[in-house]
């Protein structure tokens, strides 16, 4: 898997309170062998980046950011994209700065309040792990997608359609044609749920991984589930609190 298309996700990361546990969480779920440093975790999967991981600093805790999970997608220019975001109605979280000569970078909510990065590659590019193991899907929950999609279209030129047969009203993103992600339909959201980004990530069994997450401490926020053509999914939270949708493909099932 080369770099991420410009406007497609490229990065995730865990922001915790807990980071040796969740490393061994993680580790233990997903076989993935963390690389540590003293303020950033690598996760590698079959030898390539899958995530990153740390410790939430306390001004984060003190303003209630919660353990969770940031979604980055990939941008040719983090200051210009950052300025088009919040003269479109986003408000700019973390002006953008240079991440350790690894990239440029700034943290954002969306005009109905979800949060997202965006990434400006310098020497690391971002996730390159794929299989299981790997991050395969991002899905929006929104509670008004027209506005969210006239948003990122606008920003990063994300294209949305709707599945004739899908009476809900699903959203699919794509980027140049290749789908990315989605955006939930509002009948599909919890109500009083805050407007957030879910990733998913492959796995090659669901059943087993949600029984070894929930055997490890973790949440099991909708059991494991099969939609045709689409694979057999649950969502967790784990021990800390960050919520993540794990998925075995139809492809795989």
């Amino acid at each position: 898997m080369g770099e991420a298309a410009l406007g497609a996700f490229c990065w995730i990361e865990l922001g915790t309170t807990d980071l040796a546990s969740a490393r061994s969480f993680y580790t233990k779920l997903f076989g993935w062998t963390p690389q540590e440093s003293p303020e950033y975790t690598v996760f590698v999967s079959g030898g390539q980046p899958a995530a990153g991981g740390y410790l939430l600093r306390p001004d984060q805790r003190a303003e209630g950011v919660p353990p969770h999970w940031l979604l980055y997608v990939r941008v040719s220019d983090a200051d210009v994209i950052a300025a088009r975001a919040g003269q479109l109605g986003a408000r700019i979280l973390a002006p953008v700065f240079d991440a350790m000569g690894q990239g440029r970078m700034a943290v954002i909510k969306d005009p109905a309040g979800a949060v997202f990065a965006i990434w400006q590659p310098l020497a690391h590019p971002g996730f390159s792990a794929k299989g299981a193991g790997a991050f395969c899907w991002a899905d929006l929950s929104t509670p008004d997608q027209t506005r969210a999609g006239a948003f990122f279209g606008e920003l990063l030129d994300w294209k949305l359609w709707f599945a004739p047969n899908d009476p809900a009203g699903y959203a699919h993103i794509s980027i140049g044609g290749h789908p990315i992600g989605g955006m939930l339909p509002p009948s599909a959201r919890t109500p009083n749920t805050p407007p957030h980004w879910l990733i998913w990530i492959a796995v090659a069994d669901c059943d087993a991984t949600v029984a070894a997450a929930a055997a490890a401490g973790a949440r099991i926020c909708a059991g494991a589930q099969t939609m045709e053509k689409v694979g057999r999914f649950a969502v967790l939270a784990d021990p800390q609190g960050a919520c993540f949708g794990v998925i075995t493909p139809a492809s795989r099932a």
